[in-house]
C-alpha cells in the first residue's frame, strides 16, 4: 500500500443560509494513496463535489483536518492556499472553463504565468502537455474551433501543465457524447498509469467509475 497522499480526517462541512445550518459532510474520513485513481459517486446533494473542493483547497472544512502530502491545507491563509493550489492541484471541470478569447496554447499556459518559468520554459511545458493529450496540432485553435472532446483535452492539458501532485476532476465526461467521453477516460487512465498521477474524480456515470481503481459512494454526507 502506497503512502496516503491525501488524508481527510473527521471532516464536517456545514453551510449557513441566514440562520439555518445545512450539514453537507459529517465526520468524514478518507485516505487516498499516492498513484490512486479514485472515483466518488453518489446522488446529487450527497456532498461529492463539496468533498472534492475541500481536497483541492477551493473550500474549507467546518471541522476536521485535510492533509495533502502532510500539509494541513485547512490551516493555510488565503494567499498561502492560493499558492499551494497553483503548485499542487490540477483541476478538470465538467464545462471545461476555457477562456474563449485565448488559443488552446494560451489557455494551457495560464497556470504557468503564476510560476517563475520564463517564456521559453513555459512554451516547452505547454507543448509537452498538449502532446500528452494528443492536441499538438491544435495549439493555435480557439475553443470555438474545437469539439467538446477537444476542449476537455485542452482543459486536461491545462490541469497537468504544472505537473501537479493531484488531479481533481468534477464530472469530466458529463457534458460529452459517448465517443468523446471514452477518449477522455482513456486519457485519464493514461495519466494515472503512465504518468503515475493521483486522480480523484467525481462522476454520476458507472461506466466512467469503472476506470478507477477504487469507487467510494457518498450518501447524505457520509461515505458508505
Amino acid at each position: 500500500m502506497a503512502d496516503a497522499i491525501v488524508q481527510v480526517k473527521n471532516v464536517t462541512k456545514t453551510y449557513k443560509r441566514d440562520t439555518i445550518q445545512i450539514p453537507v459532510l459529517q465526520s468524514l474520513s478518507l485516505d487516498v494513496p499516492e498513484g490512486e485513481f479514485l472515483a466518488l459517486m453518489g446522488p446529487s446533494g450527497s456532498g461529492k463535489t463539496t468533498l472534492l473542493n475541500l481536497i483541492a483547497g477551493i473550500d474549507r472544512p467546518t471541522g476536521g483536518e485535510i492533509l495533502v502530502q502532510n500539509t494541513n491545507i485547512a490551516k493555510l491563509g488565503e494567499s498561502a492556499l492560493a499558492t499551494w493550489r497553483s503548485q499542487h492541484i490540477g483541476f478538470v471541470f465538467q464545462f471545461y472553463n476555457l477562456l474563449p478569447v485565448l488559443t488552446a496554447f494560451e489557455n494551457v499556459e495560464l497556470p504557468l504565468l503564476l510560476t517563475k518559468l520564463n517564456k521559453k520554459q513555459r512554451k516547452e511545458h505547454v507543448e509537452t502537455a498538449l502532446n500528452v493529450v494528443g492536441l499538438a496540432d491544435r495549439m493555435k485553435h480557439y475553443p470555438k474551433q474545437l469539439s467538446g472532446g477537444q476542449e476537455q483535452r485542452v482543459a486536461i492539458a491545462r490541469a497537468i501543465v504544472t505537473d501537479p501532485t493531484l488531479i481533481v476532476a468534477d464530472e469530466p465526461t458529463g457534458d460529452l457524447d459517448k465517443k468523446s467521453a471514452e477518449e477522455i477516460l482513456n486519457l485519464m487512465q493514461q495519466l494515472n498509469e503512465e504518468y503515475k498521477k493521483t486522480i480523484v474524480m467525481v462522476t454520476h456515470d458507472p461506466h466512467a467509475a469503472e476506470r478507477a481503481h477504487k469507487v467510494r459512494h457518498l450518501e447524505k454526507g457520509e461515505l458508505l
